[in-house]
């Protein structure tokens, strides 16, 4: 990642309260819109796990700004059809992704080590907390299609809101769950492979299973996320 330019700037309380009363009202679609009117190209993050439903965050950019990168976090753990769902949804949508990974010696000591079974946290932090904050400190704004509805956590999140030194920013918060399947189907939107077997949201292949929302995903451990939205 040596080649983007930092365009990270600090934008203070007031100003997020300003932002989340003006995109309060805005549906998705225009809020990435009134993105780029608040914010330059350069200072944009977008992250997708080309998970269950990344397609509709992904459309909508897609719609919006196709100069946008996407980061796509490459764990080395994910399953095949997350791969497949991936070159799928890029060439689909003509997407710019890139991918990000843990340093080599670090994650071959997780292969080695099975950390996921003794320390999840740890392993997380490995390939996909640490490989990100290396690459946040270069942006203002990092975007993610995280919805209120899928776990408590994320309930209690706002469209705007300042975590660790950066602006998250949440288009699909407050989508509602059947307001997801009304537009995916309306729109024809491509699924994950494995959301016809059950899995409902996907991470590494050696710590989900099937199960309804998030409760596939470190399964009989009270974990409920990667740490990269904490």
């Amino acid at each position: 990642m040596k080649d983007i330019i930092s365009s990270k700037r600090v934008v203070d309380k007031k100003e997020i309260e300003k932002l989340n009363a003006k995109y309060k009202d805005l549906d998705p679609e225009k809020r990435i819109a009134e993105l780029y009117r608040d914010f330059d190209l350069a200072e944009v993050m977008l992250t997708s796990s080309f998970a269950a439903t990344s397609a509709m965050l992904l459309k909508f950019f897609s719609n919006v700004n196709k100069e946008q990168p996407v980061f796509f976090i490459d764990t080395g753990y994910h399953f095949k059809e997350t791969l497949i769902y991936k070159d799928y949804l890029t060439k689909l949508y003509d997407l710019k992704v890139r991918d990000i990974r843990a340093e080599e010696f670090k994650h071959e000591f997780t292969t080695r080590d099975e950390t996921w079974k003794k320390n999840p946290d740890y392993c997380c932090q490995i390939n996909k907390v640490e490989p990100l904050e290396l690459l946040k400190d270069k942006f203002t704004v990092w975007v993610s299609g995280l919805m209120a509805w899928q776990s408590d956590h994320r309930s209690s999140l706002n469209i705007f809101e300042e975590r660790n030194g950066i602006l998250k920013f949440y288009p699909l918060l407050d989508v509602s769950r059947d307001e997801r399947e009304e537009f995916v189907k309306s729109h024809h939107l491509p699924f994950h492979p494995l959301v016809s077997k059950g899995y409902y949201s996907i991470g590494c292949t050696h710590c989900t299973v099937p199960g309804k929302d998030r409760q596939g995903r470190w399964n009989n451990n009270p974990k409920t996320e990667c740490g990269l939205h904490l």
